[in-house]
């Protein structure tokens, strides 16, 4: 699990592609201190699992399906990445729960400075927009930033100087694509309320056959009734 707080930018060293896959190398200093084979890093927002480590540089596997969600797989060398270790049990929680699993991806439409502020707006897709709501929580490219608004096609940030210098977001351009990962909570809530309707639909289909009704009059009583749920 992740913070969302990005602990340093990395760079990327070089890129090794499969016919589906990638490995990739990555430059870091901070994130390698206690860092070992089998940890968790977030690059970009994507929680990948440390293959070696040779110095200062670690190698990450990246299957199929994460190039298929993230915007890993528009990286080259020299690209600049959010780093974050996996969130230490005696570290505070600075930022929102962050699973390191992208939901999809979104692309800056506008970036617009209001004194000394950057307001970020990012288009995206309906399937990940339904889980923002304003004031909430969003992991862009791994960075756990506040919803300040939002409409039926894109939503906004508003970045600090701090969080623009620590992090690689203020560095890109319109156009450029980035990693979402929605506030978790609601993804559980909507699967709960899915299953939840979809048993109450069932229980709700009972048939005549299933009641056992004959086209006796007499035979539908209180205590039949009852019996039946009635």
């Amino acid at each position: 699990m992740f913070t969302g707080i990005i602990e340093e930018i990395g760079t990327i060293q070089s890129i090794a592609e499969g016919s589906k896959s990638a490995v990739l190398t990555v430059q870091a200093d901070k994130v390698l201190n206690d860092s070992k084979i089998g940890d968790s890093i977030a690059v970009n927002g994507v929680c990948l699992t440390v293959t070696s480590i040779h110095g200062r540089v670690f190698t990450a596997d990246v299957m199929a399906e994460t190039l298929r969600r993230s915007s890993l797989g528009s990286l080259v060398r020299g690209s600049n990445v959010n780093l974050e270790r996996a969130m230490a049990a005696y570290g505070r929680f600075g930022g929102h729960i962050v699973s390191g699993h992208i939901d999809g991806t979104g692309s800056i439409i506008s970036m617009k400075r209001e004194d000394n502020a950057v307001w970020v707006c990012i288009k995206t897709s309906p399937d990940i927009l339904k889980f923002i709501v304003e004031k909430g929580s969003i992991a862009i490219d791994g960075i756990s930033l506040t919803v300040a608004g939002l409409d039926n096609e894109s939503f906004m940030v508003s970045v600090i100087p701090h969080t623009g210098s620590e992090t690689t977001l203020l560095k890109k351009s319109a156009g450029d694509i980035v990693n979402l990962e929605n506030d978790i909570i609601g993804k559980y809530v909507e699967r709960l309320l899915f299953f939840r309707d979809a048993k109450e639909e069932s229980n709700s289909e009972i048939s005549v056959s299933d009641l056992n009704i004959s086209n006796k009059k007499n035979d539908i009583t209180m205590d039949f009734l009852k019996e039946n749920g009635f």
